[in-house]
């Protein structure tokens, strides 16, 4: 597997208080990587810096190699980094299919001409987005009357319309029951194996990050406190006092017995 991401030394402040302070960690093409912490610890302003919604104070950005702090989002975006967040936002009006249109009428720079033929362009591509994600049966639905969890299968697609190297997945299953964030994250990770996609994802689901994850970070007060497997992480001292807590700990150890 090929070095993907590379961040070194990510920093931002907001007056006197350190977002991010001395994150450095890489990522490799077709892995999930997790970024978990209590709430307030800066996971979503490293999300934000690394596709361009915020510029940091310092430190580097590298997507296979060329570093891209201080560009904009559309141009990160342009380079191969796709992104989804906590809140699904869609055209409700518009079909399933259409939506994933949109998207990559925008990747091929054909937007400014959606309203004459978005009918048929890149009709073929987006039936192939939707055929990926299990959503071939919906696409003539408008998004306003799908599932909760079938909107997130479509924002995966939409995601995925600009072929990223590297996919950002804020809180993916949020709000999910607990039969559709499993199915999800295989889906995810399927994909992103297949298609040599690295994805880092925030996660308040511990189960869903150690089904799930190939590494798990822990950040806390802005710095990352720990990085390692699963399992390593699961029974760290210093991230169970943080964030996990002894009754998951317990549990982890309760489901490894059960297995033995």
């Amino acid at each position: 597997m090929s070095l993907l991401l590379q961040v070194e030394n990510l920093e931002k402040s907001y007056g006197g208080v350190h977002a991010v302070r001395g994150v450095t960690f890489s990522l490799e093409a077709g892995t999930l990587l997790a970024l978990i912490g209590p709430n307030g610890a800066g996971k979503s302003t490293c999300f934000n810096m690394l596709n361009g919604q915020i510029k940091p104070d310092a430190g580097t950005i590298r997507i296979d190699g060329k570093d891209i702090r201080g560009l904009p989002p559309r141009a990160v975006w342009r380079l191969g980094v796709g992104r989804t967040f906590q809140i699904t936002a869609t055209f409700s009006s518009m079909t399933v299919r259409e939506n994933v249109q949109v998207a990559l009428l925008s990747f091929h720079g054909l937007i400014t001409r959606v309203f004459g033929f978005a009918g048929t362009a890149c009709r073929a591509e987006a039936e192939g987005l939707l055929e990926l994600v299990g959503l071939t049966s919906q696409a003539e639905r408008p998004c306003g009357e799908l599932a909760y969890g079938d909107l997130k299968r479509l924002e995966l697609a939409v995601a995925l319309a600009n072929q990223p190297r590297l996919l950002l997945m804020d809180e993916p299953t949020a709000g999910m029951a607990p039969k559709e964030r499993v199915e999800l994250m295989r889906l995810t990770a399927e994909i992103a194996r297949e298609k040599g996609i690295g994805v880092l994802f925030t996660e308040h689901d511990m189960d869903v990050v150690f089904e799930h994850a190939d590494a798990v970070m822990v950040l806390n007060r802005g710095q990352l406190i720990a990085r390692g497997t699963p399992l390593e992480v699961r029974r760290d001292p210093q991230v169970r006092a943080i964030y996990l807590g002894e009754g998951l700990l317990y549990d982890a150890r309760h489901r490894e017995g059960s297995a033995a």
